[in-house]
């Protein structure tokens, strides 16, 4: 399984109880239903290794994991700090103007007025909001990612349109 063709679910934070089970940190892309889930990837020294999952509970922002063939709290310790991927085939799909935070990062972000502002580094979250991190002119700028100021996004060309207001990339 390829990397590039999975992305970043969550990861392991600790053990949980004393069958095995570990308590896994959901990122806020993950999907909503853990629950129908049968299996994840979890990276051990950059290679993806199947998991299977024996049953699954979702509180909040954190899911608790029994995986098959992890059975005591030693062996779910040696899983903790390990990232999860799902495939992106997996995700549902989104309405056009939206997206998920991985997906846009590397694309272009082109201003309607001053053109090519430079390329998405990241993307941080604030509460509800989603922020752009790129880089322009030697500094990092923080563009909230949502409309009015995202016109569009174009997904075959990588291209992020925003309508930044007059000196916006001046504060």
């Amino acid at each position: 399984m390829k990397k590039e063709d999975c992305y970043k679910a969550g990861f392991i934070m600790k053990p949980h109880g004393l069958k095995g089970e570990v308590t896994v940190s959901l990122n806020p892309d993950s999907p909503a239903e853990w629950s129908t889930l049968k299996s994840v990837l979890v990276e051990n020294q950059n290679t993806l290794v199947p998991y299977f999952i024996e049953s699954v509970s979702v509180k909040n922002d954190k899911a608790f994991v029994k995986f098959e063939d992890v059975s005591t709290p030693e062996e779910a310790a040696k899983l903790k700090n390990h990232s999860i991927y799902l495939l992106k085939t997996t995700r549902p799909k989104l309405k056009v103007d939206d997206f998920y935070d991985d997906e846009i990062i590397g694309f272009q972000v082109s201003d309607q007025t001053l053109g090519l502002l430079g390329t998405v580094k990241t993307l941080e979250r604030a509460g509800i909001n989603r922020f752009i991190i790129l880089d322009y002119e030697q500094k990092e700028v923080m563009i909230p990612a949502h409309q009015p100021l995202v016109k569009s996004i174009n997904r075959s060309k990588k291209i992020i349109s925003v309508n930044l207001p007059d000196g916006f990339l001046d504060i």
